[in-house]
This record gives structure tokens, sequence and C-alpha cells, in this order.
């Protein structure tokens, strides 16, 4: 009788030949293998946290999402208080090679049984969150949470006409920036503070200036008091329209181009926030040069939906080979922006993530005769290798990217969340 052990010997030894083959024909083409595993292995993505639960956070004020978002699909699962939702991250984060980030959003402190208004937020409302981080080895990012709340009702906060309204906001901003300052010292790496704001009109607005101006006065307050960069990066996010928002988006992308230059910021690019004929790629050589860095929400947009889960399609690998070739790995933050209640939700942080460092595979495996055809004047020779490039083996590749962190390769995740889901999320 064979023993059980035999087929995985058999299996583990068949993907060995297979890699082995890769490596030989990614090295006729002058690609070495072995550091672009090494390179991926250090870069980290940072999951949001609000894909576990349909965006509902924990402050339980029964205020609707409001700002222009929407979550569909009624997928059995949702976590429902945090200790739930960091054991459904941790399950993701198994399944998801290399060692990554959670992003926060202020909603999800732990509150207990007494209300606390967004202005008063302290570090000891999420010391859980770092506790498990710090156990964990993970960075941690931030955001403030300026939405689903009685005083963003208007659509407007931080360039409301109400003087009062917009202190609120600014209040509860500059609160957020010192509980991502904490999470930096504490963890021994920079906290990425991420601050986007709904504001914006359904209809035509006779005045366009002066929300803008109370906007970049409202952003002076917020970031009056400086932290090191040791602890705190921010950065600041701008979006083409969101529902009830069509006519007049405040925060444009040209109006944070401009905040991030000028003040010095990451400016934030999320690539389901722009037209349905843009894509980020080419717009990230275009703003490093003026900016220190950038943070990359990646998500995928399908019409006028900007936060689906992310594919191995052609803007992705787009955004990955920007990042690469350019030698920006040390100054882009990469993170995860979608949420999709319609599948199972650990599925969607483990396909988006993995697809996201499929994509910076296939541009470090990038052949280097197609950058020296360019430069030697020859669009044909370019032409022919990034076409050739796109039959290379990544697949033995990636499994074997995959068997190094010790995860499962090809679609074996997926076995795990099943498991998951009949044993922990369905009896939710």
């Amino acid at each position: 009788m064979d023993s059980p052990s035999r087929p995985r010997r058999a299996a583990r030894s068949s993907n060995e030949a297979t890699y082995r083959l890769a490596v030989n024909r990614y090295a006729d083409l002058g690609v070495e293998v072995g550091p672009a595993l090494q390179a991926l292995a250090t870069r980290s993505i940072s999951l949001q946290c609000w894909q576990g639960d349909d965006v509902v956070g924990f402050e339980h004020r029964g205020a609707s999402l409001g700002g222009g978002l929407a979550v569909t699909g009624h997928y059995p699962g949702r976590a429902r208080n945090s200790a739930e939702l960091r054991a459904d991250l941790q399950q993701a984060l198994a399944l998801i090679p290399g060692r990554h980030r959670v992003n926060v959003h202020a909603m999800y402190g732990e509150f207990g049984d007494r209300p606390v208004e967004r202005t008063d937020l302290e570090p000891i409302h999420f010391q859980p969150w770092l506790d498990w981080a710090r156990t964990l080895g993970l960075g941690l990012d931030f955001n403030p949470t300026c939405f689903a709340h009685p005083q963003a009702a208007s659509g407007l906060t931080l360039s409301h006409p109400d003087r009062a309204l917009r202190q609120f906001w600014i209040a509860h901003c500059a609160a957020c920036r010192r509980i991502g300052s904490s999470w930096g010292a504490a963890l021994g790496m920079p906290c990425v503070n991420n601050l986007w704001i709904p504001d914006g009109f359904k209809d035509t607005p006779a005045d366009r200036l002066g929300p803008r101006e109370r906007l970049l006065e409202s952003l002076d307050a917020v970031y009056q008091r400086r932290f090191p960069a040791s602890t705190l990066l921010d950065a600041v996010e701008p979006k083409l329209f969101g529902i009830g928002a069509e006519s007049c988006t405040v925060g444009s992308h040209e109006f944070y181009l401009g905040y991030a230059i000028t003040r010095k910021k990451l400016l934030c690019l999320d690539a389901g926030h722009f037209h349905p004929t843009e894509t980020i790629s080419d717009k990230i050589s275009a703003i490093m040069p003026f900016v220190p860095g950038m943070l990359l929400h990646v998500s995928r947009g399908v019409r006028w939906d900007s936060d689906h889960v992310v594919t191995l399609n052609d803007d992705l690998l787009s955004i990955a080979r920007e990042i690469v070739a350019n030698g920006y790995f040390g100054r882009v933050h990469l993170g995860l922006d979608y949420f999709d209640a319609s599948i199972n939700r650990i599925a969607a942080w483990v396909i988006g993530s993995r697809n996201l460092l499929k994509a910076l595979l296939v541009a470090l495996l990038e052949p280097p005769g197609i950058r020296a055809a360019e430069r030697a004047g020859d669009p044909t020779t370019r032409l022919a290798l990034q076409e050739e490039a796109k039959m290379l083996p990544l697949g033995a590749v990636w499994d074997r990217f995959c068997e190094l962190q010790g995860v499962p390769p090809g679609g074996l995740w997926l076995g795990e969340v099943k498991r998951y889901e009949a044993k922990v999320l369905l009896s939710r």
C-alpha cells in the first residue's frame, strides 16, 4: 500500500522540475528569477479592514454609510465585531505570501458600551489592534472616517460653510493623526494616515471656489502639528465623483495634486477614482518627481463603480510595472481598497492581494532586452519582446514563491478558505 505522503512528494518533485524549466526559460531572456523572488518578498500590501464587515464599523450609530459609498451583496459570514474581523484578517494573511499590513478606519475602534465621539478618539480605543499587530509583526495604517455620521449628512465635512462643523472634522482628523503616529512609534515602522472626504454636490453649484478655499484652510489646520516621518506619513486622496456628488467633487485630483506638491504630502491615487478611460499607471511617473511619495489604493473600476475585487488585468500589470521599472519600491505604498459582499470576504482579500503580488512579479521578471531595444531606437524588437514576455511561464515561478513563503501555491488556498467558511463564517 502506498504511503499517503508519496503523492505529496511526487507533487513537490513535479513542481520543482517545472520551476527549473521556468528558470531556464527566463534565463534565455536575461532574467534572473532568484533576485526577483527576493525583491518580491520585501514588498508589503496594506489590507483594508472594511472588506471584512461591509464598511459597517463598530460605533453602532445606525447612521447610513453615505459619502457616495455602497456595498452590494449578502454573502454569509460578515464580521460582527473586532475580534471576528481580526480573526478573518489573520486567516487571509495566512494565505498571502509575504509579510503585510492592515489598514484600519477610525470607525473600527473598540468603544465598549459608551459611544465615543470621533473628535475624542484616543490610542486606547484601538489598543487591541496594536497588540494584535505587534504579536503578528504587522504594520498598521489608519484613516479618518469622514462619513456615516450625522455631521456628514449634508455631504460636506472639511469644506462645509459652517465653521463649527468644519472644526468638528478638523478635530477628528487631527485625532486620527495622533493615533497613527503612536502606532508608528510603537511598531517601529511609519503608519500611513490617509485622508479622504466625500465632499461634493449632486447638482451644479454656483460657487466651486468657496468650498475649495475652506477645504484648503481646514487641511492646513489638520496638518498643523508635525510628526516625524519615522512614525507618520500623511496622504491625501482625490476622487472623480461619488453618488450624490456627481456635479462637483471638492477634493478633486487637481486640488489634491496641488496640495500634495505644495505641502509635501503623499498623494493617494485610487485606481477606481478616475474616468473609466483613465488609468493611474501613466500618472505615477508624471507625479512622482514632485511629491515625496505616493500611496496607491489598488481597486478595480467597472464603469462608474470603483470598488471591485482586483483581478490580474492590464491596468494592474501597468501599475506594477511603473513601480518596478522606475525604482519606486521605497516611495510608493500599496494598499487595497474595495468592498465586495457578493463573495466570500476572505477570498476577496486573498484574490486581490495575490493578484497584486503576481503583477509585481511580472514586472520584476521583465526581460531587460525590452528596455535595451528602446534605448537602441529599435521599436520593432521592443514590441516583439513585450509580446513574447506575455507567454513566459509565470505560474511556475509564482508557485515557487508561495512555497518559499509557506503558503499554498496555485489555487490550493481556496480549500482553506472553504474550510474556514464551513467552520467559522457560517456559524455567525
